[in-house]
């Protein structure tokens, strides 16, 4: 890795950010078009409308185990690195890299892609007045990618301005839906008493649940700039976690009001049904509008933490030691934004050839990402034991229960996503463990600076 001298005298992220910036991050990012598409999925392994709600608040607990664990680390080693930084100071440098390298090909850049065939997928829709076409959806998704890259390489300041707005109108949106739900639509006629849900469904049901609460964890990349180091990651993750849980239980109580749980797992659309049976067609076009509207707030917000954990890699490894150059004065690593950028554009044009569907996407991301979770909480008990002189401004409280009964749920879900995806987790994996050899060859490159080789009859002195 790159020497602590060599780090002092390239440009470095500054503390910038207040704790609202962070929370509007979280929020943007979290609050995306999942809470639109998820619950028709989540209904179909609930046996009544109370096990539905019920689900919804395990998310939000399980979310705040985790959310925990990461603030003591966010707090006592705040890092654009991120979850790269604790699993590299926790298991060496091979684990941060693999993580690193999932972050850049599997999970931030997959997640951008498909956010962005979202949108592209309901301007084809409204154009065509009827079933997307795939070549304008792809276009447009490429458009999407090619202009939230260019945002954020123009700065910070032009890419949280645009972020603030963003989740102001996607906040907008889903308030509406709530309304809507518990307001103004007809309760639904009562269900006949559902069979018994069975474990496969209910576990499958929590992977969409925890993965509509996905994206918390993402707080931990801006840690190194907030302004408060000792209480920001704590105040980012307590209030954007308790925003979202509070806004999902209320949208899936407007759900479950206005459809019931039956119209709920049949619907492909919950959100709009909902709107189209409380206010009628114009309704559910606002729907349309908020859910891209939600995309494009959630493809922000990832490139913006995808792109720190670009940067920290080529901070650290010289191999894509282009990445590690941060810009001073837009206070964004510009060359970490193109790159990614440029992966998640070729997801695109793969993706014009080969779409999947939202489904799919969770078969190729979620085994990895519940495997970077579940290395972060081990992270935090080996830290603990091997550097308990840290300062560590926010402890977990009860612990060790905490992060031990997270990583035991992190471990079910690894399990569950895989059982769930089958052949298509073996892909993200696959992915994965292709960053073996990329290691390699960084490390062969590494030893080769610090070693140079002598030319024969020569001699060398300090």
């Amino acid at each position: 890795m790159e020497s602590d001298e060599a780090r002092g005298n390239r440009p470095a992220p500054k503390t910038v950010l207040h704790t609202r910036d962070g929370v509007v991050l979280v929020v943007g990012l979290v609050l995306g078009a999942g809470i639109f598409r998820a619950p028709q999925l989540v209904a179909g392994g609930s046996s009544s409308g109370t096990m539905f709600l019920a689900l919804w608040v395990v998310g939000g607990l399980v979310s705040l185990l985790g959310a925990l664990c990461y603030a003591e680390l966010a707090a006592a080693y705040p890092n654009a690195g991120g979850e790269y930084h604790f699993l590299s100071r926790a298991f060496g440098r091979r684990a941060g890299f693999l993580c690193a390298w999932s972050r850049m090909t599997v999970i931030q850049t997959g997640s951008i892609a498909i956010l962005a065939f979202l949108v592209g997928d309901y301007v084809a829709t409204l154009l065509a007045d009827g079933a997307p076409g795939a070549g304008v959806s792809a276009l447009v998704a490429a458009g999407v990618v090619v202009g939230l890259t260019l945002l954020n390489v123009a700065g910070l300041r032009q890419s949280g301005g645009f972020q603030y707005a963003l989740t102001a109108l996607e906040v907008g949106g889903v308030l509406a839906v709530i309304v809507a739900g518990l307001l103004i639509a007809s309760p639904a006629p009562a269900a006949p008493v559902a069979t018994e849900a069975s474990s496969s469904g209910i576990a499958l049901a929590m992977v969409f649940v925890l993965l509509t609460f996905g994206g918390w964890s993402e707080a931990a990349y801006i840690s190194a700039e907030l302004r408060d180091q000792r209480r920001g990651a704590v105040h980012t993750f307590a209030w954007g976690l308790g925003i979202i849980t509070v806004l999902y239980l209320l949208a899936n109580a407007a759900y479950l009001r206005g459809l019931g749980l039956g119209g709920v797992a049949e619907s492909s659309a919950v959100a709009a049904d909902l709107m189209q049976l409380a206010v009628g067609g114009w309704g559910a076009a606002a729907v349309s509008f908020a859910v891209m509207v939600a995309a494009l707030s959630s493809a922000n917000a990832t490139m913006i933490t995808g792109a720190r954990s670009n940067y920290a890699l080529g901070r650290d490894v010289p191999l894509f030691g282009f990445l590690g150059d941060w810009h001073e004065g837009q206070h964004t690593p510009r060359a970490a934004f193109l790159l990614q950028g440029g992966i998640a554009l070729l997801l695109v044009g793969f993706g014009a050839f080969a779409r999947s569907g939202f489904e799919a996407m969770v078969a190729y991301t979620a085994p990895v990402f519940w495997l970077i979770l579940l290395g972060t909480g081990a992270a935090l008990l080996v830290l603990r034991r091997r550097d308990p002189a840290a300062e560590r401004p926010f402890r977990v409280p009860l612990y060790p229960l905490v992060p031990l009964l997270f990583c035991g749920i992190a471990a079910y879900m690894l399990y569950s996503s895989v059982a769930y995806a089958g052949r298509g987790a073996l892909l993200g994996l696959a992915v994965m463990l292709a960053g073996i050899p990329v290691l390699a060859i960084a490390g062969r490159r590494r030893e080769a600076a610090l070693n140079p080789p002598v030319a024969r009859g020569t001699t060398w002195a300090p």
